[in-house]
């Protein structure tokens, strides 16, 4: 069966750092499959000018894809000026630009009625995030199907989805942060606990903003003609069980979308890639190689990176006690590092933050990076040895894609299941502690680091790391494997139904 000329798809990520980079990966592998299609990603002015700008920093786009911006102003919404993305903002700024976001839908009406006034018409489909669940009534206004995009992995979205629209933990909100619980969609043999949840969803009641509007949103993707995941069910074979029992919709597992550069393990850096490192401490903010000549300069798998990703920090208290631990352990590091919770987390730092005359004892051991630092070509040098992470599902999977075991410290959303799943389900995680409030102490940051970066290869350090190669040769084998042929029949799906 001949599929006609010139299918167009419009997609609508979260407003959102770790959502709107997979949309485009994945518009890449959806227009490199048939050039058929063309894809408009829509999205606010701003977070359009971001894609633009990693575009702009990457290998050259296809021609099919192109970006629209729908008219947003976040003052009309009582968010600071030009703040269109969850980058920086605390918490109860967030929420209130996920609640704005659903004030998207109108102007997305009327570029879809432009596309069908231009070309005669509509779109085939829509492909919006999970968040992004009122696009599906702009679909059946349009006769035209909608399909959800989960941008993270199976286990830990799922759990967090289920959480969302069921609050099982109510039942249990006495009982302390390590009561245990099941979670529909899970056998009962697999039992979370609150302490994996973030404060906010924690003290969730069915009528708090964070539930109003993950409740509604979930519900409207659930409404779907099917799920995108980025994963894999080798990779997840758990998540995507429960992830088939939650949604009761078809699927299809067409991840991880992992920078093409980090398929092949410890693949360098390419210098020459157009990256721009925004600030970094007293290191060539415009010279990210100098990061790889530091990092050449230590034995393989000895050195730790710790990043919390881009809208994530700590307490004071938290911090002065890593920074005590990591000093303590005498391990080399590179620690991005941002003011605590409570300042403006893109703000000038203060020297207060840390152990009096920190960075100056710790010059010859490690890199305390204000800012931004190429992840991924640290991620893929032979030298990084562990990553302390949120668990954010794009770090995880770029630390595990290089065989880099982890240091959990979930901070919200699913990152405490991601991590439960990485530490009890695939044994590549360690966890320190979990959220803002909890207390920690140098001790308990120098043994783990200790643990996990011991050469001992018969130590639990060792099983990481095999356990974590492991995984990374799965990541790579399925993004050419079953993730491949899923994709294909999500194409072929959207082509001839």
């Amino acid at each position: 069966m001949e599929a006609p000329p010139h299918k167009h798809i419009v997609m609508v990520p979260l407003m959102a750092q770790g959502h709107l980079i997979p949309f485009l990966e994945l518009a890449n592998k959806i227009v490199h499959r048939n050039p058929i299609f063309t894809i408009t990603i829509v999205n606010s002015p701003l977070n359009i000018n971001y894609l633009r700008s990693a575009i702009a920093n990457g290998p050259s786009p296809p021609h099919q894809i192109h970006l629209r911006s729908l008219p947003f102003n976040s003052s009309d919404h009582g968010l600071p000026p030009n703040c269109e993305n969850t980058d920086g903002l605390p918490m109860t700024q967030i929420i209130k630009l996920f609640h704005a976001s659903t004030t998207l839908e109108a102007p997305l009406r009327e570029f879809i009625s432009e596309v069908i006034a231009d070309e005669g018409n509509p779109p085939i489909c829509i492909i919006s995030d999970k968040f992004m669940g009122w696009a599906n009534n702009v679909a059946r206004s349009f006769g035209i199907a909608n399909y959800s995009f989960n941008t993270g992995g199976a286990y830990g979205p799922t759990a967090y989805c289920s959480i969302c629209l069921n609050l099982p933990h109510r039942n249990h909100a006495d009982g302390g942060t390590h009561e245990e619980f099941s979670v529909p969609g899970f056998p009962d043999s697999c039992r979370f606990s609150i302490a994996l949840l973030g404060q906010y969803i924690r003290a969730a009641d069915g009528e708090d903003e964070w539930s109003t509007f993950f409740q509604s949103q979930i519900s409207y993707s659930l409404q779907s003609d099917g799920w995108l995941c980025n994963t894999s069910e080798e990779i997840e074979s758990t998540g995507c069980v429960a992830l088939r029992n939650f949604i009761k919709l078809p699927f299809w597992c067409i991840g991880p979308l992992i920078p093409s550069s980090m398929l092949k393990k410890n693949s360098g850096v390419d210098t020459g890639s157009g990256i721009i490192v925004q600030k970094s401490g007293k290191l060539d903010a415009t010279r990210p190689e100098k990061y790889i000549e530091w990092l050449d300069s230590h034995p393989q798998g000895s050195v730790l990176y710790i990043s919390f990703g881009s809208q994530n920090t700590i307490s004071e208290t938290q911090m002065m006690e890593l920074a005590k631990g990591l000093e303590e352990s005498k391990k080399p590091f590179i620690w991005v590092i941002r003011p605590p919770i409570g300042f403006d987390i893109n703000g000038d730092f203060r020297s207060e933050w840390l152990p009096s005359g920190f960075e100056d004892r710790v010059k010859s051991q490690g890199l305390v990076v204000h800012g931004w630092v190429p992840q991924v070509e640290i991620l893929c040098h032979r030298s990084t040895g562990a990553f302390l992470s949120h668990c954010g599902w794009n770090s995880v999977m770029e630390s595990l894609s290089q065989g880099v075991p982890l240091i959990g410290w979930p901070l919200g959303g699913e990152q405490g299941c991601n991590a439960k799943m990485l530490e009890e389900e695939m044994g590549v995680c360690a966890v320190l502690t979990r959220g803002v409030v909890s207390t920690i102490d140098k001790e308990e940051v120098k043994k783990v680091i200790e643990v996990v970066l011991d050469k001992n290869e018969d130590g639990k350090g060792g099983d990481m790391r095999k356990k974590a190669g492991e995984f990374g040769k799965l990541i790579r084998e399925s993004v050419e494997g079953s993730s491949d042929k899923a994709m294909d029949d999500f194409v072929s799906t959207i082509l001839f139904t």
